[in-house]
């Protein structure tokens, strides 16, 4: 394992790299990212990764698949280097509260397969630290076994000899412009000093996740223990359970588990929406909504109850509420998806209304809500303009830039200095 000669600036592998919004969070708190790695299957212009070399450069970026990396690596064809901390927000569609319970095949997905590359990496390099992110429907997959996946993630990181810590985070609790929710997961190797070295109740006060965020109080405490066989947990964990065990904050260290519901202690001083504005003399025209248009958007977010049949010809009823519309200007945004971009009417993009009428969010709005700087989703490496619907996609993909600064500022002050 490479030794960090100086705090001033460990070391980064940055897995599912995206436009970096985890390479912009961590260079802020002082982190020097040596390798990244972006691959999107599903697409045959790479304009993530394209967007990430223009912003970062080409020196120690990889875009292939992340099997195929470290295949390479192991063959010694190519170098992975080594570094102080492994870092991802890995791929979530297999989790994702847009699929339904049915198509959320968790670690058993395309996507969810993932996780056994970063388990391979880290059995490789075995980094100081690692740190994740992903939607918060991970503490919960899949749905006839909740919390499955979780414990085979805690229980196959904790065996490589990790201290492992979540919290799920609602960002606008925090100060930020958006009602993101995500969770963070953060492993230490339980060798390192200032590990803790043993699992009670003095974790919610000592824990680094709980001193990044802090919280009025943690309910329903709860303590239970994994098995040694990750089968065994595949097979038969939380079995035709409605629940997960797994609340939102929580720590793993050798088989155990603590967990509790964390009541988050709430920024006074939250950013809205209309904070990130541009003026209405600077939106493309295409961006207003006409009033003929209206109507549609207004079916779309209210409330309806649709009489539909299934494949096999069985008829029900599909329910779903209003959503407020416009949104409002006086709170953070609800939470970008990767279908903010086209002006095509939608239940879930956002629509405000200012004194000119309604209008769709202008890309640069949308980089804002999430932390990123003007125009950064804007250009590739050649420097061709990415369409709009590319740009919202991606920052519809992306984490809270804010979130990354504040957590890896704490890992470094703690871990590295």
């Amino acid at each position: 394992m490479t030794k960090s000669k100086s705090s001033k600036n460990p070391t980064v592998l940055e897995l599912f790299a995206g436009v970096g919004g985890f390479r912009l969070g961590l260079e802020r708190s002082g982190w020097k990212v040596k390798w990244s790695n972006q691959w999107e299957p599903s697409t045959k212009v790479q304009h993530a990764s394209s967007c990430y070399m223009r912003n970062f450069g080409p020196v120690g970026h990889s875009n292939e698949d992340i099997r195929i990396a470290i295949d390479k690596h192991l063959r010694g064809e190519q170098l992975i280097p080594e570094a102080d901390m492994i870092v991802g927000g890995f791929p979530c569609q297999d989790y994702s509260v847009a699929k339904s319970l049915k198509s959320s095949l968790g670690l058993e997905g395309k996507k969810g397969v993932l996780w056994w590359e970063i388990l391979r990496l880290v059995s490789i390099h075995q980094p100081k630290v690692v740190f994740l992110e992903n939607v918060d429907r991970l503490l919960k997959s899949p749905a006839n076994q909740r919390g499955r996946d979780f414990a085979v993630m805690l229980r196959t990181l904790g065996d490589l000899g990790y201290f492992i810590e979540w919290r799920v985070v609602n960002a606008a609790d925090y100060g930020f412009p958006q009602r993101r929710i995500r969770v963070f997961i953060v492993a230490v190797k339980s060798s390192m000093k200032k590990a803790i070295k043993k699992l009670d109740d003095s974790y919610f006060v000592q824990g680094l996740l709980p001193s990044v965020f802090r919280a009025t109080s943690y309910e329903r405490e709860k303590r239970f223990l994994l098995s040694d066989n990750p089968q065994e947990i595949s097979d038969n964990f939380n079995r035709n359970s409605s629940s997960t065990p797994f609340l939102n904050a929580g720590a793993y260290l050798g088989g155990e588990v603590i967990t509790a519901q964390a009541i988050p202690t709430t920024s006074k001083s939250t950013a809205k929406l209309k904070d990130v504005l541009f003026p209405d003399s600077a939106v493309p025209k295409d961006y207003w909504i006409h009033e003929d248009a209206l109507p549609q958007w207004e079916f779309l977010k209210g409330a309806k109850k649709l009489e539909r049949t299934s494949k096999d010809g069985h008829s029900y009823f599909y329910s779903e509420g209003s959503m407020t519309f416009p949104d409002s200007l006086t709170r953070p945004s609800r939470t970008i998806l990767t279908g903010e971009g086209g002006s095509s009417p939608s239940r879930f993009k956002h629509v405000i209304r200012t004194r000119k009428g309604y209008r769709r969010l202008l890309p640069i709005e949308l980089e804002r809500l999430s932390g990123f700087p003007d125009d950064w989703t804007k250009y590739d490496d050649k420097n061709q303009m990415i369409p709009d619907s590319r740009r919202a996609f991606f920052i519809g993909n992306a984490l809270i830039v804010g979130l990354v600064e504040l957590i890896g500022k704490e890992i470094k002050h703690r871990y590295f200095n």
